[in-house]
């Protein structure tokens, strides 16, 4: 991941304007540690903070065609690029530019990133040719991205994010005229009167003249689809889409949990590396990184997956403690004071951290999964096929408020950029065009949350799992670390915020007003550091219960009596609790520690897969 931010249309281009888009520019430093670049054309800015997954020395940003009139600046991966490349020959868009030239350098020395980048500025980089397309080439590209591009000889510009948000993006208005977009809202806050997320599959178009969606897969509009599942054809979408994130150059590895989809995700990648021998420079085992309280469920079963996959282990172990010190520096960087964001990202943050110092920056995540398969706890309770795939609908459609923002963020805190398999573009349509029925959870015929994917895996000549790791039921993120972190942090809370302080919620936050201690707690510490009323409007609200939407709280009465967040919230649902023994792990002491590896040390000469 990198750090994007660009400004059009200011009254002020003066000096003194290039230096505060250069001091706001840095507060994205975190994304992109690598380097920083900035272009200034009259009243337009475009500054790029890079995270330099390939050669540090080539591939700074923004980027520009040959004679430098049209400028991108880009955050993101496009893991089509190859065929994007043998598109625009045929229609003749590659010239004898020095950029043409590059590309062609740096595909023969396989440093694909850079590569890839180079294929975005192809694809936009000749105006007159790109509106052959019309500007829904943005359907064209398969990754995680958004861009912001400009045309000076008229001043145009377009700015897009991929369709499900995993890449963040703000957009906002100053008062004097002036448009910002920026990877994170602390660039563009202070600046901008008032300002939004950018939505997930739209476009801004300056020539059109404002936001429009350019996102539309057939499952949008929430029909009920009635394709037969295949077992086979999901498995394969998705080892199609784990082996394309593995193009990379840099050292890397697996966030594993011990849970199916971080699994599922080691697993294939796994057998990929041991299956390509040779391909990669720095050898086919796999390293793997999970965190958690001691004695937490996640360390046990990742510990185990990790020994029956072979991979190079890195267990982190942190305390209550060490979590909550930690909480206004993960708030500032998440930018959200929603619950669940909160309590899994801590977590990811601290991780990420310690994967960073290990010299990798960029992992596989098993994301999404939930929301397209109905594996959260609740899902349990849906009434219908109907209902269920309504509900993974709009669980998909609000993934860049959650998990996308938690993993982007709590990752690129450190430099460390996040990609996740289960978002893939085709993998999804595959997914989600399987009649539901399928994925209903019927326990009396042995179908548990996830069966279908589950079954897709369950190989028996060639096991990727064993049974009961294949078969073992949800944790989220946040109870998977240790129940004891979330009863932590709700007593932490419960110190600092008096019955009276929440019974006043409301007139002290009338937006979003929280109803929870550890909420309010969230809250006043998110206020501090954005202050305006546009940045607490950026997180979402409503009522929730073991991360369901507001609509799914109506399928279980007793649920409105127990809104919480955590997955032990589905009253009746879990089958399993954490063990009373983790209860007693001090929280004070025991610091944050690693195990793996050769002391959890990777040397500087080697590199990590």
């Amino acid at each position: 991941m990198c750090g994007i931010l660009a400004v059009f249309g200011c009254l002020d281009n003066s000096q003194a304007k290039r230096s505060r888009i250069i001091e706001l520019s840095r507060r994205l430093r975190h994304r992109g540690p690598d380097w920083s670049g900035i272009h200034c054309f009259e009243d337009c800015y475009l500054a790029h903070q890079r995270l330099a997954i390939v050669d540090p020395t080539s591939g700074d940003q923004p980027l520009y065609n040959e004679d430098k009139t049209i400028v991108v600046t880009v955050n993101g991966e496009i893991y089509n690029h190859k065929q994007l490349r043998a598109n625009l020959k045929s229609h003749k868009f590659r010239t004898g530019s020095d950029c043409e030239v590059i590309g062609h350098l740096i595909l023969e020395k396989h440093l694909y990133l850079e590569a890839l980048e180079l294929e975005l500025l192809f694809l936009l980089s000749n105006f007159c040719q790109y509106e052959e397309y019309g500007e829904e080439f943005v359907d064209m590209l398969d990754g995680m991205f958004c861009f912001v591009l400009l045309d000076t000889r008229d001043k145009n510009f377009i700015a897009a994010r991929d369709g499900i948000g995993i890449t963040p993006m703000y957009l906002g208005w100053g008062l004097d005229g002036s448009i910002w977009f920026a990877s994170e809202m602390k660039a563009l806050s202070d600046d901008c009167e008032r300002f939004i997320a950018f939505p997930p599959g739209h476009i801004y178009s300056s020539k059109q003249g404002g936001l429009r969606r350019w996102f539309n897969p057939p499952w949008y509009s929430e029909k009920i689809p009635s394709t037969p599942y295949d077992p086979m054809v999901l498995r394969e979408a998705f080892e199609k889409s784990v082996l394309k994130r593995l193009m990379t150059d840099v050292p890397f590895g697996v966030l594993l949990s011990g849970g199916l989809d971080s699994s599922l995700v080691a697993a294939v990648a796994s057998r990929h590396l041991a299956e390509t021998e040779g391909a990669y420079q720095w050898g086919p085992q796999l390293h793997s990184f999970c965190i958690g309280l001691k004695g937490s469920p996640d360390l046990r079963a990742a510990r185990e997956v990790a020994d029956y996959l072979g991979t190079r282990h890195h267990e982190f172990n942190f305390t209550v403690q060490e979590g909550i010190d930690a909480l206004e520096e993960v708030i500032y960087h998440i930018e959200t004071y929603d619950v669940t964001s909160i309590r899994a990202s801590t977590p990811m943050f601290l991780m990420s951290r310690k994967i960073k110092s290990l010299g990798v920056k960029m992992v596989l995540s098993g994301e999404g999964s939930d929301e397209i398969f109905g594996g959260y706890l609740y899902f349990h309770k849906a009434p219908n096929k109907e209902e269920f795939h309504e509900e993974t609908c709009r669980k998909i459609k609000a993934l860049h408020l959650y998990d996308c923002l938690r993993a982007n963020k709590a990752t690129s805190a450190w430099g460390v950029e996040a990609r996740v398999p289960f978002l893939d573009k085709e993998f999804i349509d595959v997914a989600m065009s399987i009649d539901p029925e399928w994925k209903m959870i019927k326990l009396d015929q042995g179908r548990i949350e996830k069966w279908i994917l589950r079954n897709a895996f369950d190989d028996d000549k060639k096991p990727y799992l064993p049974k009961h790791i294949l078969y073992r039921q949800k944790e989220q993120f946040s109870d998977g670390v240790g129940y004891s972190w979330i009863d932590g942090l709700k007593d932490h809370a419960s110190k600092h915020v008096s019955d009276s302080m929440l019974a006043n919620a409301s007139f002290i936050y009338p937006e979003n007003t929280p109803t929870t201690k550890e909420g309010y707690y969230y809250r006043a510490i998110f206020e501090k550091f954005f202050p305006k009323s546009a940045a607490r409007q950026t997180v979402p609200g409503g009522p929730t219960v073991a991360c369901s939407t507001a609509k799914a709280v109506e399928w279980d009465a007793s649920w409105s009596n127990n809104l919480d967040p955590s997955g032990r919230a589905a009253l009746g649902v879990h089958e399993a609790a954490y063990e009373e023994a983790v209860q007693d792990v001090n929280p004070v002491s025991d610091s944050f520690q690693a195990v793996g590896g050769q002391d959890g040390v990777i040397p500087k000469t080697a590199a990590v897969v």
